[in-house]
């Protein structure tokens, strides 16, 4: 009797590996087969979206958003959530440019400034989430509307640009360098998001830092009992999070060239879709920057496409939500 029973135990792994769960390769592919069945769609209906052009033009369209996203990735994998990051993207994004503008200072001390004031921003995040134990979502729902405001304050709600009125009725002096003015364009926008998203990869996944992350992300308690200490790597997280949300503002101040009122703003939802998309992709279960990036050229995709279908602006929402819970729907849903 022991004999058979354990020749049944050794069995059963077999049968269930050998079946081919379906649900299972929707949830680790279901990303990627819609991103497929977009490009056939759109090709079939206007055979210029497979263009280089055209398709150098996506990547280039998804680069900030990518950016800004792989920060909300990185506190998502301690089991955090930053709303913050668009409204940092737009402080970093007016500051910048002040910088230029109104206070004639070269890129190295325009970019210092506004990734100092970022880390700002992520420090006071940490410190009531971790210290004052804020609820996380709470916390940044609450930093996102002030720093917003802090934004347009320091703006007088006004769009900063070369040349521009002052309060006092005379023009500002100081220009945007040139050397500034090619982050924001090809090739180089692209690069740096390239560079961003390995990186991030790299650290979450081949280093202990990140593997830290992953664990008190599962497990906050258990990763306390390990010995792994929990508060430091969550402030970490949150000032990751800023960093390349400002990284994110900065790109995009470099790609137009002004300050823009709530520049940022217009990021976040796109950056939360690509970074809850990108969760499951290849069936990884949890935050990462390949997952992220892939989530990203989703919407990316999806918003070209449609725009070459001349598919009108107040439609857009409807497709773009309905395929993003397509989306959701197909990598999710597994049999239990």
């Amino acid at each position: 009797m022991s004999s058979n029973s354990s020749e049944a135990n050794l069995s059963s792994p077999k049968e269930k590996k050998s079946g081919f769960d379906f649900f299972q390769f929707l949830y680790k592919y279901g990303t990627i087969i819609t991103i497929v069945v977009l490009i056939i769609v759109f090709s079939v209906a206007n055979p210029s979206f497979l263009s280089v052009n055209n398709l150098i033009n996506i990547l280039r369209s998804i680069s900030i958003v990518t950016i800004i996203a792989i920060g909300l990735t990185i506190s998502l994998s301690v089991n955090g959530f930053d709303l913050s990051i668009g409204s940092v993207a737009s402080l970093a994004n007016a500051v910048v440019i002040s910088m230029f503008v109104w206070h004639s200072q070269s890129t190295v001390v325009a970019i210092a400034v506004a990734l100092l004031c970022a880390l700002l921003v992520g420090l006071l995040n940490a410190f009531l989430i971790v210290k004052v134990r804020i609820p996380d979502m709470l916390l940044t729902l609450a930093t996102m509307f002030v720093i917003q405001g802090v934004a347009l304050t320091y703006t007088r709600s006004a769009t900063i640009s070369e040349n521009m009125i002052m309060p006092d009725g005379s023009y500002s002096t100081g220009t945007i360098s040139e050397i500034f003015g090619k982050i924001g364009q090809v090739p180089f926008i692209i690069i740096i998001m390239f560079a961003i998203v390995i990186l991030v990869h790299i650290f979450l996944t081949y280093t202990k830092h990140g593997r830290y992350m992953y664990v008190i992300g599962g497990n906050q308690e258990a990763a306390r009992l390990s010995g792994i200490p929990v508060n430091k790597y969550k402030i970490l997280a949150y000032l990751l999070s800023a960093l390349f949300a400002a990284i994110g503002g900065i790109v995009l101040a470099s790609r137009v060239m002004t300050a823009e009122i709530n520049a940022g703003g217009n990021y976040l939802m796109d950056a939360v879709a690509a970074a809850f998309i990108g969760l499951s992709v290849l069936g990884a279960g949890k935050p990462n920057a390949f997952g992220t990036f892939v989530g990203a050229v989703l919407i990316g995709i999806l918003a070209n496409g449609l725009v070459m279908m001349s598919v009108p602006y107040y439609a857009m929402d409807i497709v773009k939500g309905t395929v993003f819970a397509l989306a959701l729907a197909l990598t999710y849903y597994k049999m239990k």
